[in-house]
């Protein structure tokens, strides 16, 4: 099945990524598909947001991390301009609390750029019909920690200030709490995250998009 509008033409997808060749190399991709047409570039979400704006395109294929503006940030705006707008994350970071992210604020696809050819292009067809699509290896992640205990808003903050070495009582002085207080954190966020010591829990904060560092 292609992804051709029901008017019968070819589906118009904008590429935002901070990286000249991967913006090149999903343009090609595209272009190697009969129902696919790339209409324009974009190197971070602030560009996004002004060419979404001016080419409306079908499909917007977007980046997480970008300069200026990252996709996270760029979603609800675009979806703010043009709330029609199909939007698919294709992105290095695969951990499923930026998937969730990214699907709560209104995107319809995440996929990662280690994905093969076939899976990009049944991605943006299926994102492109206004369909979910996650990639497995993503989705897989999210059904693992559905269960799991969620970090509260101040165990996140406690799990900032670790990552950037703080100690206990820096991160009690820059959140106003207690040292007895912050440890009790500490304590709670090892237990949710099942680890040990502070690096292996910011190492899994990381790799799941709980915190960026």
């Amino acid at each position: 099945m292609n992804a051709m509008t029901p008017e019968g033409r070819k589906t118009r997808v904008l590429v935002v990524d901070d990286h000249p060749l991967m913006r090149e190399g999903i343009a090609n991709a595209l272009l190697a598909e009969s129902d696919f047409e790339p209409v324009g570039e974009a190197s971070d979400g602030a560009e996004a947001i002004e060419m979404s704006r001016t080419l409306r395109p079908d499909v917007i294929l977007i980046d997480l991390q970008m300069p200026r503006l990252g996709g996270l940030d760029a979603i609800p705006l675009i979806l703010k301009e043009a709330p029609d707008s199909r939007i698919a994350v294709l992105t290095t970071y695969g951990g499923d609390a930026y998937a969730e992210r990214a699907l709560r604020l209104g995107a319809l696809g995440f996929l990662l750029k280690s994905s093969l050819h076939r899976e990009l292009v049944d991605a943006i067809r299926t994102v492109g019909a206004g369909r979910r699509y996650v990639s497995p290896t993503v989705a897989e992640q999210i059904l693992s920690h559905m269960n799991d205990d969620r970090l509260s808003d101040r165990e996140l903050a406690v799990l900032r200030l670790i990552s950037r070495g703080e100690p206990n009582k820096g991160v009690a002085r820059r959140l106003s709490i207690s040292d007895q207080t912050v440890k009790v954190h500490v304590k709670s966020i090892f237990g949710k995250l099942g680890v040990s010591d502070r690096t292996h829990a910011v190492t899994v904060a990381v790799r799941r998009g709980l915190i960026d560092i």
